[in-house]
């Protein structure tokens, strides 16, 4: 099966990105929230996972974890994806995982995912962070506009975003309990295209689809492209474009965690609470 993205092409994008050295605005905004997570759970983590890239290439057991995560677990380590999506961590032995937009071009993620799970103890908790589907709506509908009205046709030129819903169902199919998945919605402005092109290449969320279009786009298409997001999404002079932060949280499985009851279980009916009559399935008002 060819894979969705190419892993060369993202760790490209992630190395021009440290050399940019950038606002990224959306890594500190999802750092906070992370960080709000955290902060409402009522107990300390000895060992951390950090699940993305090193301090520096050449010191590869120094985390780049956020100053404002630092504080919440004892210790950290590294893990990251290889080319072939294994993750390299010790199975069973970290209370806590975090990945910051780290999980964005995974081909498995069903299976990082899993993977993830499999390096927490019993109990431990994983939080990651993804961009969600409404992501970069504005671009995305400019670019097909300017490549349809000049070539009659549509490449890939930003790549897809997962959907809440669907990220929700992929951590318990990953073995996690109690998973939750939340959204938040930023809308930036910028004043024109380019700016908002140099700080995604700052975040390294280059399009690196395995199927992208490796020609630039034509300076026709560019220019509808350019014409029709000012004219679409234009405000006061200023172009707006979302970004959807998903939220994922679970639990490795755990005997002391809340469990589910068992059909036919409850001690109360719900007529009685509602004070309504019961009435049996075969029966019609």
């Amino acid at each position: 099966m060819t894979p969705l993205f190419d892993f060369a092409a993202a760790a490209r994008a992630q190395e021009r990105a440290r050399r940019l050295a950038g606002d990224t605005f959306l890594f500190a905004a999802a750092a906070e929230g992370l960080a709000d997570r955290l902060s409402a759970v009522t107990r300390r983590f000895e060992s951390g996972l950090w699940i993305g890239a090193p301090a520096s290439d050449s010191e590869q057991t120094n985390p780049l974890v956020p100053e404002v995560l630092r504080p919440f677990a004892a210790r950290w380590s590294l893990g990251q994806l290889d080319a072939m999506e294994r993750l390299t961590a010790e199975p069973g032995a970290h209370d806590l995982a975090v990945s910051l937009y780290s999980l964005q071009a995974v081909n498995d993620l069903p299976g990082a995912l899993a993977q993830i799970r499999l390096a927490l103890k019993p109990d431990g908790l994983f939080l990651g962070v993804l961009l969600g589907g409404g992501t970069l709506k504005e671009l995305r509908e400019a670019l097909a506009q300017g490549e349809s009205l000049t070539r009659g046709g549509i490449s890939p030129r930003v790549s897809p975003f997962a959907d809440v819903r669907e990220l929700g169902s992929l951590l318990s199919r990953a073995g996690f309990a109690l998973p939750v998945a939340d959204v938040e919605r930023l809308t930036a402005r910028y004043g024109d295209v380019f700016a908002l092109v140099r700080d995604l290449r700052a975040h390294g969320f280059s399009n690196v689809l395995a199927q992208r279009a490796r020609k630039p786009l034509r300076r026709d298409a560019l220019a509808a492209a350019v014409a029709h997001y000012a004219d679409a999404h234009g405000i006061s002079g200023r172009l707006a474009a979302t970004f959807e932060t998903i939220y994922l949280t679970g639990w490795a499985p755990h005997q002391s965690q809340q469990q589910p009851l068992k059909p036919g279980s409850a001690k109360a009916r719900l007529a009685d609470a509602l004070g309504t009559a019961e009435q049996s399935a075969g029966e019609k008002p």
